[in-house]
């Protein structure tokens, strides 16, 4: 399994399910490797940052998303946010993974812009607040936190 998270609260957030996926291979992938070690995830890869304001950083992001996913071949990708989990979403789509992301609990009124997306890409998508879900795309099943 690849795990993917930006930093801030969507490492946070991530990091709160960690128990849950300890009984799989994980791998760890985020914009902050400092952060993932000071929460005892070593060898976590590195994705540059970026959003829907950066494009180019948002090319190198997808394109360095791509080789992660092939270096690893996981058989399933999550993330919980934001961009930079996005594209492993939609890489893990293209080799055959199995996908979920998980909307931030953050995003209260509608589902994050690449939760959005990610409704379209990935396999499951979910939201942390009842009253976003539709029942299909996203669902809901509680919060993280």
């Amino acid at each position: 399994m690849l795990a993917v998270a930006s930093g801030g609260g969507h490492w946070e957030q991530l990091m709160l399910l960690r128990p849950t996926l300890a009984q799989y291979d994980v791998r760890f992938a985020t914009t902050e490797p400092a952060v993932a070690l000071q929460h005892g995830v070593a060898g976590a890869e590195s994705l540059p940052d970026c959003n829907q304001n950066m494009p180019l950083p948002s090319a190198l992001c997808a394109l360095v998303a791509l080789w992660i996913v092939l270096k690893h071949r996981p058989k399933v990708v999550l993330s919980t946010g934001a961009a930079p989990g996005f594209f492993c979403i939609c890489a893990g789509r293209l080799m055959g993974a199995r996908t979920l992301w998980i909307d931030s609990v953050a995003n209260g009124e509608e589902l994050s812009m690449c939760g959005k997306l990610s409704k379209r890409f990935a396999h499951q998508c979910w939201t942390q607040w009842e009253h976003i879900a539709d029942g299909e795309r996203p669902r809901y099943f509680g919060a993280v936190l």
